[in-house]
């Protein structure tokens, strides 16, 4: 008679404790399974919280660690991209740099990482690649894309796949230079027919910030016909030619270093951005770590002092229905 008045008073007790449908604040974050041990057995949930808490602790570590990465590769860089500007800018104020001349043949060289986990700057390469491309196509025009970078070229190839003339990964596997770029820009002026190339790249500006850049590459029988018809390449004329070689010859030689250059300091400026915006996007994910740790432990303790408080209440139940 007893226990049976003790079964009684416990479940008088326990039912209006035990909701239904209780409240589960990481409803949206773990799994139906899961859930349905929140509902069931209390130690259960804790464990989930703890295994749950757990795995946040470990992805902070990673995302701190990138960051740490991140900034060392920065550092390493930015000097170079910095030096490597006074490369082009002759090149500039020599020959010009025409983004609005109508040519026929556009190439456009897409710039970008092999590895993600670093914003949008890939995104915006792309779409920027994808508007020039549409700008420059008509019925008497032709353009192509010769991507480097492993993010961009599984993009392009969604929707122009016929339009890629080129694909070029793993730039930066060895420590960029020079040496390297100059052969894949001579590559890629074999493999490829142009009137102008123009190269999409970020420019870098800070650890948070980069600028979308296209600079333009005109080949010398462009340049020579902007150079007679008076535009802004109208100034070559001026200069004298020494030695044997002829105007065209001089023109096919800068016009390849040009590019040579512009690729140079173009693939270290986007590298420059990459670390940039890796080192904000892991600082962010960081903190996100962090918050969500915060609500899991305060979840978790919650968890806990209901399961304290409800064992608690069923012992004094107990003891209650004993003495009556």
């Amino acid at each position: 008679m007893a226990m049976a008045s003790l079964r009684r008073e416990g479940r008088r007790f326990a039912t209006p404790l035990i909701s239904p449908q209780p409240i589960n604040p990481l409803r949206s974050s773990i799994s139906p399974a899961e859930d349905q041990a929140f509902l069931g057995v209390r130690s259960i949930s804790t464990q989930i919280v703890r295994n749950r808490m757990r795995s946040v602790r470990n992805i902070q570590k990673i995302t701190k660690a990138m960051k740490m990465v991140a900034a060392s590769k920065l550092r390493a860089i930015q000097t170079r991209a910095e030096n490597s500007r006074g490369l082009w800018q002759p090149f500039t104020a020599l020959l010009g740099d025409t983004p609005s001349v109508d040519v026929k043949k556009n190439v456009i060289v897409t710039i970008s990482s092999d590895k993600g986990l670093c914003g949008g700057i890939n995104s915006t390469s792309v779409k920027i690649s994808r508007a020039l491309h549409k700008l420059n196509s008509g019925p008497d025009k032709e353009s192509k894309y010769v991507v480097l970078g492993e993010k961009a070229k599984a993009q392009l190839l969604r929707d122009s796949k016929k339009d890629i003339e080129l694909c070029l990964t793993e730039l930066q596997k060895n420590p960029l230079n020079y040496t390297q770029v100059s052969v894949i820009a001579d590559d890629v002026l074999k493999n490829v027919e142009y009137d102008a190339l123009r190269i999409v790249f970020n420019k870098f500006q800070s650890v948070v910030s980069f600028l979308p850049t296209t600079a333009t590459v005109l080949s010398p029988e462009v340049v020579e016909r902007e150079a007679e018809s008076g535009g802004k390449l109208g100034e070559l004329d001026s200069y004298e030619i020494e030695g044997g070689e002829t105007k065209s010859e001089v023109l096919q030689n800068l016009t390849e270093f040009q590019f040579s250059c512009v690729m140079f300091n173009a693939v270290l400026e986007n590298a420059c951005s990459e670390q940039g915006a890796r080192m904000s996007a892991m600082d962010s994910s960081s903190r996100n770590a962090g918050d969500m740790l915060d609500r899991l432990t305060l979840t978790y303790n919650r968890t806990r002092q209901a399961s304290i408080t409800t064992e608690l209440i069923e012992i004094i139940s107990g003891a209650s229905a004993l003495e009556g």
